[in-house]
């Protein structure tokens, strides 16, 4: 089973620096600069899970897991928000709408890495559940 990944972050070398992270890992990874594009791209290839980074430009990550969170389509999509450590009062706004879980910039590869399989882990019994 291959699970999606849709890394959304303004900051090409951020997006980029994620892709190689979890590419290396057999992950499928799509890219998106902001939230409007986010958006688009879970409407046309749906992803397992979402690394949102919580400032960017024209739609920010808590409006857009706000969005993911509410259509019942794609409530059961995982999403981890990305921060900068000094956004701590943000963390709280996102888990008001509904992330996961969250990580801070820069990002340590064991710690995303592990909160991707443990979110994942939940994915995997609900897929087996159904079969």
């Amino acid at each position: 089973m291959t699970i999606r990944v849709l890394v959304v972050d303004d900051t090409e070398t951020m997006r980029l620096y994620e892709k190689m992270l979890l590419s290396d890992e057999g992950y499928e990874i799509d890219l998106a600069i902001n939230g409007l594009d986010a958006l688009e791209k879970i409407a046309a290839n749906r992803p397992d899970l979402v690394l949102l980074d919580i400032v960017m430009p024209e739609m920010d990550g808590i409006e857009c897991c706000r969005r993911i969170k509410e259509e019942e389509s794609t409530a059961d999509i995982k999403v981890i928000m990305v921060t900068t450590k000094g956004e701590y009062s943000r963390v709280k706004e996102a888990f008001a709408a509904g992330c996961d879980d969250y990580i801070t910039k820069p990002i340590d590869r064991v710690e995303l890495l592990s909160k991707i399989k443990e979110l994942l882990k939940f994915l995997r019994l609900k897929q087996l559940l159904r079969t």
